[in-house]
């Protein structure tokens, strides 16, 4: 399992030596902001897909989308 977790700045190098002590812990690399918000942007996108996939929810226009820009 992953898991993406926000933690204050001022603890974070506590936090990361805390868990490094921990033996079923793989793995601990932090992340950047933008590379956190682009993970978020992802998963909204394709939970957005999978909404218009099972009919839930309506797609727009490809042309629609290119007037708006």
């Amino acid at each position: 399992m992953k898991l993406l977790l926000e933690i204050s700045d001022n603890k974070a190098k506590f936090f990361m030596e805390l868990i490094k002590n921990f033996s079923f812990i793989k793995k601990a690399t932090p992340i950047s902001d933008a590379k956190a918000t682009l993970m978020e942007d992802i998963k909204a996108a394709v939970e957005e897909i999978n909404l218009v996939k099972a009919g839930k929810k309506s797609a727009n226009n490809a042309s629609d989308f290119l007037e708006q820009l």
